[in-house]
């Protein structure tokens, strides 16, 4: 029988290959994304096109990761409340976006290694797919933060997770949300403003960190009993 903290352990697992994700978007296409300087732009992509498939690998595995992180987490919290339904569609309809918006990424290789195109105009439309590609990146924020907010909701009612940790999942949910809106409603808003918005979510790196290491707290007996129809 799999015990919740193994649950907890495997979620935080896969949680880690979530990391592949920021490295795809930070530590790849962050330095291919010139914006507004579509050669310079194109130039990197085909400097090391290899470097770039391998971030769009990085970002399907992050999304595929994602995806059983919901699924061992609903697992695990399913018994407690049966709102723990609303982590796993969070998570579904996130990655589907992260998976579909890949294909802006791979378009964009395309264009930049295709010696047909006219190469100015080739390199326009590698900005414009790159440009769009991180539009449709930052949507997705909407759904990094609410599959947050279930998480944080069934670790403090559950108390499988410490309190505290719980509230801070559930503000950090909230900065993934309103940092998204922000970005898009005031995009000429300084960096500083969103550094303070993004602020709440290292409490995700606490996250994974007790769920690697601790797997969950043992809560008091009456706090698991499964949520009646008419909870």
């Amino acid at each position: 029988m799999t015990t919740p903290k193994r649950l907890a352990r495997s979620a935080g697992a896969f949680y880690l290959l979530m990391f592949l994700g920021a490295w795809a978007h930070l530590g790849v296409r962050a330095d291919v994304h010139v914006p507004g300087d579509a050669a310079a732009t194109a130039q990197n992509l085909t400097a090391d096109p290899t470097l770039f498939r391998l971030a769009l690998v990085a970002d399907i595995a992050m999304a595929t990761a994602w995806v059983f992180v919901g699924i061992v987490l609903y697992l695990l919290f399913r018994q407690v409340d049966r709102h723990a339904m609303a982590l796993l569609v969070f998570v579904a309809v996130g990655a589907g976006m992260i998976l579909t918006n890949l294909v802006l990424h791979q378009a964009a290789l395309l264009v930049a290694t295709d010696p047909t195109f006219d190469a100015i105009a080739s390199d326009e439309l590698v900005l414009l797919l790159l440009d769009l590609h991180a539009h449709g990146y930052a949507l997705a924020g909407i759904f990094f933060g609410l599959w947050l907010l279930p998480v944080g909701y069934l670790g403090y009612r559950s108390g499988l997770l410490p309190k505290v940790l719980s509230v801070l999942v559930l503000i950090a949910g909230g900065a993934w949300i309103v940092e998204t809106l922000v970005g898009f409603a005031f995009p000429d808003l300084p960096g500083f403003a969103h550094t303070i918005l993004t602020a709440p979510r290292f409490a995700e790196f606490w996250l994974l960190a007790y769920l690697l290491t601790k797997g969950v707290r043992t809560p008091d007996r009456g706090q698991l009993e499964p949520a009646t129809a008419g909870a």
